[in-house]
């Protein structure tokens, strides 16, 4: 006891003891000084008053695919959230990653271990000594506390803990950017699904139009007024139009079965859904907010910012693994023959210990470790840079891409008016006699084929609106 006194309060005094932590401290990278994503001559402004305007400040809806106001598309991407294996899958990783960061926690906080022993015993009467009664048969039951704590004296736990902090926080935004990727794949599907069976009808139409020229020309040859040639010709044509029809008719029935699985449904289930391009509404203002504001937005960003948090705390780790360790050690308990003399007084031991181990020679593992974490900590910084200048080329592909758009649809628009023109004019001459039929086959033929472009050019516009919103990225998540 004249030791154990002064000893105590030296031990307890140790429980809270915390010194700095060593390797560096994180600091968020500094946003991109840059003060628009494209240059501004780059892009031709606005081509005609249904063009649309690209705004740099205005805020971004989380729920962005909201801005085409449709009701068949809304269900279509909540279906899609609320199903989506990928999505479940990214959610149970994130609950993962914060019980590890629980469990790292419990790291500065001591252990308690409680135990019992029972034992029946027989001591030899030659060497072995007996009970202070003097019985070489006995009884002993040891109940036991232990209580042990390494104090975090050089921060190593908690850049352990730190690093657990930035990589459940990196979950999370990964998480996000589960949701963003899926709710553009659904839209980006439907879209093209909707794309898919107008230029299917289109094409139909192209084939209808084909058949009866033919059947035409065929009668023209039998009268003797055309060359088989020109017959031949035209089986040709037709047999071109037929030809395209498959690969669409497929492509349909692969985005119908990604809808379907993206819904987390089976593709003999169907994709639960459909919507129709004339529906939809194309927003005029596409909001793009501002390029200082993209490394915020964007989850994979926030997801390789946290990263380099975590390689940044590993650098700690392996400064504090070099460094001298502290244990304390305390237990007690009670010793007897009987349960009812667990209590007595004489029957009770304890004892308290304090270690320190500071490492002298690792065949240097604990030096090469640390470098090992510096290199990963400058690999993750790269990672980082890599990942802001791809955003910013996404966003600017896209915009660019969504700009010159316009003048794609503006010519797509008057080839299908004048090819509906000709086609009225070509209807109105053969009733007349000024025009044969087959002029009037051939106006068809391009005006069904001017409709395909045009289909085409809409589509596009859509799907460049929505790449445009996953690569500005958006946040409020219900991770």
């Amino acid at each position: 006891m004249k030791i154990a006194r002064p000893l105590a309060p030296a031990l307890l005094s140790l429980l809270f003891v915390q010194g700095c932590a060593v390797g560096p401290d994180f600091h968020r990278p500094a946003p991109p000084q840059v003060a628009s994503f494209e240059p501004k001559d780059s892009v031709p402004g606005p081509t005609s008053a249904d063009s649309q305007v690209i705004v740099q400040g205005m805020d971004i809806p989380a729920q962005w695919w909201t801005v085409f106001h449709s009701e068949a598309l809304d269900d279509m991407v909540k279906q899609a959230i609320a199903h989506n294996a990928d999505v479940a899958a990214a959610e149970a990783a994130l609950r993962q990653a914060r019980e590890l960061l629980y469990a790292q926690r419990g790291a500065l906080l001591p252990t308690v271990d409680a135990g019992f022993q029972a034992q029946r015993a027989r001591t030899s009467a030659t060497i072995a000594p007996v009970l202070t009664n003097n019985q070489q048969t006995y009884d002993l039951y040891t109940p036991q506390v232990t209580i042990s704590y390494a104090p975090d004296v050089f921060g190593g736990v908690r850049r352990q803990i730190e690093s657990a902090a930035a990589r459940a926080d990196s979950q999370k935004f990964q998480t996000e950017a589960v949701y963003l990727t899926l709710t553009s794949n659904v839209v980006q599907a439907a879209l093209l699904e909707s794309s898919l069976r107008d230029q299917i009808a289109a094409t139909r139409d192209i084939i209808t139009a084909e058949t009866k020229l033919l059947e035409l020309m065929r009668q023209q040859r039998g009268a003797g007024q055309i060359a088989g040639a020109d017959v031949a010709a035209q089986e040709t044509a037709l047999a071109q139009a037929q030809q395209t029809l498959p690969p669409l008719e497929k492509q349909l029935t692969q985005e119908r079965d990604l809808l379907a699985v993206l819904a987390g449904r089976y593709p003999s289930e169907g994709p639960g859904g459909t919507i129709d391009l004339a529906d939809l509404a194309l927003p005029h203002q596409v909001p793009v907010g501002l390029p200082s504001t993209l490394v915020e937005r964007r989850p994979d960003i926030r997801a390789a910012e946290e990263n380099l948090h975590a390689a940044s705390a590993e650098v700690g780790v392996a400064i504090a693994a070099r460094l001298p360790s502290i244990t304390l050690t305390a237990n007690g308990g009670s010793a007897a023959e009987t349960i009812a003399g667990l209590a007595s007084s004489p029957n009770l031991f304890w004892g308290l210990s304090a270690g320190v181990t500071q490492p002298i020679f690792e065949g240097g593992q604990l030096l090469h470790q640390q470098k090992a974490a510096e290199a990963a900590y400058d690999q993750a910084r790269e990672q980082y840079r890599s990942t802001v200048l791809q955003a910013f080329q996404n966003v600017a592909d896209a915009m660019q891409a969504l700009q010159l758009d316009d003048e794609a649809l503006n010519a797509a628009v008057t080839a299908e008016q004048a090819a509906a023109r000709s086609l009225d004019i070509s209807k109105r001459q053969v009733q007349v006699g000024e025009v044969s039929a087959v002029s009037v086959l051939n106006a068809e033929q391009a005006y069904h084929q001017a409709r395909i472009s045009l289909i085409q050019a809409k589509a596009a516009r859509y799907s460049d609106t929505v790449a445009l919103f996953q690569a500005l990225g958006t946040g409020g998540w219900p991770t």
